[in-house]
């Protein structure tokens, strides 16, 4: 099981959709995602992999997380490990760029 830490661009990303009533089945979907993340990294839906136009604060390498599949401007998380052993640092959650 993992930690989700987040960043303020993260957190100002949830927020977002969080409050605005449009995005609710998004919302659901991010929140699904988030919990395969805290649970199940290699989760097949997650679809992750490395997210090469982006590092971490300190170059960590940062991933892609599916939130929606086959939907145009679907939406994603990106994240990288740590800043400590069992923890993920959620970066932005947006529509794939």
């Amino acid at each position: 099981m993992h930690e989700l830490i987040f960043t303020p661009q993260a957190d100002a990303d949830l927020r977002e959709i969080e409050n605005n009533p449009s995005q609710r089945n998004i919302l659901k979907a991010v929140r699904k995602c988030l919990g395969l993340l805290e649970t199940n990294l290699r989760h097949p839906s997650l679809e992750t992999h490395e997210f090469r136009s982006l590092k971490g604060l300190n170059g960590e390498k940062v991933y892609e997380a599916y939130v929606q599949q086959k939907t145009p401007g679907a939406y994603r998380v990106f994240w990288y490990y740590g800043p400590e052993r069992g923890m993920i640092t959620i970066v932005a959650i947006t529509p794939h760029p």
